[in-house]
């Protein structure tokens, strides 16, 4: 992918240049959405805009950019970047200032950019195709601002990478009492005689869209029962199957936690169907 966005202009990411004053290179003070698309349709473009204002809102960081034109340099990203499946990146800083100060600046304009990469193409309802996951366990050690979608990612990258170095695909997180956060890129939901269990939202989780979308078809279709509660650190390891979600991955079973198979070590028949669901309605929102 070769054409980006940056700050009203589209042009080649080798020509693509930012301050090093920029106060997302400094503080990682800035607010980003990854947003994916397959053949040009993208999947929840609503919500995820929603959730990328309600950073700003936190951050204070003011941009008069509103959805439609938003979805407009989407659109353009994924047309000069020749279509097919993408994820678009959002990414708004608060912008370059001439001192480095951490107080917020007053007069200085938000950076703007995105650019389009190659995802694969949507996640099917398939047992045999199903990319399944190993992961580690850890006790969450980030911010108490999690529910903020902050560039600033250096603590969920540490949880990541030590998941990564013994093996493993992801790493999910615990707090001191025990029960389960997210993981490092993804939220969690553990399923227990047909019932689907996900950590009801606080300022410990990242509200995630595909979260969001899935669990509105849960309820709405009534087949598969869904609770946003406490899940303990224990639950997790006596469920008949756990999942990850996130906007590339959708619904993600995992096989193994801790070096112990989760139920039969294969894709359960809940995942199929919640994963049958979710790829009828995901144009949906």
């Amino acid at each position: 992918m070769s054409i980006v966005y940056l700050n009203g202009e589209y042009l080649p990411m080798a020509e693509a240049r930012i301050s090093p004053m920029d106060r997302g290179f400094l503080f990682g003070d800035g607010i980003y959405e990854v947003i994916p698309s397959y053949g040009g349709k993208l999947v929840g473009f609503g919500p995820h805009m929603d959730r990328m204002q309600d950073g700003l809102d936190a951050l204070e960081i003011r941009l008069q950019l509103n959805q439609d034109e938003w979805r407009q340099i989407a659109n353009t990203l994924i047309e000069r970047n020749g279509g097919g499946n993408l994820g678009i990146y959002f990414h708004v800083s608060r912008g370059a200032d001439v001192i480095r100060n951490h107080a917020y600046p007053s007069a200085i304009e938000a950076t703007r950019y995105a650019f389009a990469f190659e995802i694969p193409p949507a996640p099917m309802a398939d047992k045999a195709a199903a990319t399944c996951y190993k992961v580690a366990t850890s006790e969450d050690l980030r911010w108490k601002r999690c529910n903020i979608k902050s560039t600033a990612l250096l603590g969920n990258v540490m949880h990541y990478q030590q998941g990564y170095a013994q093996g493993n695909s992801e790493t999910i997180l615990y707090n001191a009492k025990a029960e389960l956060t997210e993981a490092a890129a993804c939220n969690v939901y553990v399923v227990k005689n047909g019932v689907v269990a996900t950590p009801d939202l606080d300022h410990q989780k990242l509200p995630g869209i595909t979260r969001l979308i899935l669990l509105d078809i849960l309820r709405k279709d009534g087949s598969i029962p869904v609770e946003e509660r406490v899940v303990t650190l224990q639950e997790l390891r006596d469920a008949d199957e756990v999942w990850l979600s996130s906007s590339s991955k959708e619904l993600a079973p995992v096989v193994e936690v801790d070096g112990v198979t989760v139920g039969n070590g294969r894709p359960g028949d809940v995942w199929l169907a919640a994963q049958t669901l979710f790829s009828q309605h995901r144009y949906d929102y």
